[in-house]
């Protein structure tokens, strides 16, 4: 006799297996269709994250690298370098932290603001509503609910490996 449980949760490793591959292969689709729609503004999908992260009203006072870097979830040493060829290209500004000499603080300069505002996201409203074209208001508020779900697990199970990792580093010293 089958254990359907047995069943369930075969089946549920399946699925899981294949929506994780989906959500990889639509992040590589984002960052290739994403880039393009953008490419005329010199812009990459990592630089529009990065302005409309900079563009936000909470934002507008600059965000310290730091608190940028986790907001968009990447690395310090990756942004780092995204961060240069942006302030290279005169779309943002890096400049020390007025509480924290050794903290930097990255703004949009008012050609970035340009770029973003009057050039990136028209393009970037229309790149939206050609991708979700056949996508209700309810199935993008469905889709972004679930996402959001999966996101939150992931965080914690982040959270709780740095957890563990930390208290292996501390009984080494011990």
């Amino acid at each position: 006799m089958v254990n359907p449980m047995s069943n369930s949760r075969d089946t549920k490793i399946d699925l899981a297996n294949r929506l994780f591959f989906r959500l990889y292969q639509c992040a590589n689709m984002l960052h290739k269709t994403g880039t393009r729609a953008v490419e005329d503004e010199g812009l990459t999908t990592q630089q529009w994250a990065v302005l409309g992260a900079l563009s936000r009203e909470k934002s507008q006072g600059g965000m310290s690298i730091g608190d940028l870097a986790r907001y968009l979830m990447v690395s310090r040493q990756n942004l780092s370098g995204l961060i240069s060829r942006m302030e290279r290209d005169g779309h943002v500004a890096v400049a020390a932290s007025g509480q924290d000499r050794r903290s930097r603080v990255v703004t949009m300069t008012e050609s970035g603001r340009h770029v973003w505002q009057d050039l990136a996201l028209p393009k970037i409203h229309g790149y939206y509503e050609a991708i979700l074209s056949d996508f209700s208001v309810n199935d993008v508020t469905h889709t972004l609910h679930y996402l959001l779900k999966i996101l939150e697990n992931m965080q914690r199970l982040d959270a709780e490996r740095l957890s563990a990792e930390e208290g292996d580093e501390a009984q080494a010293v011990a």
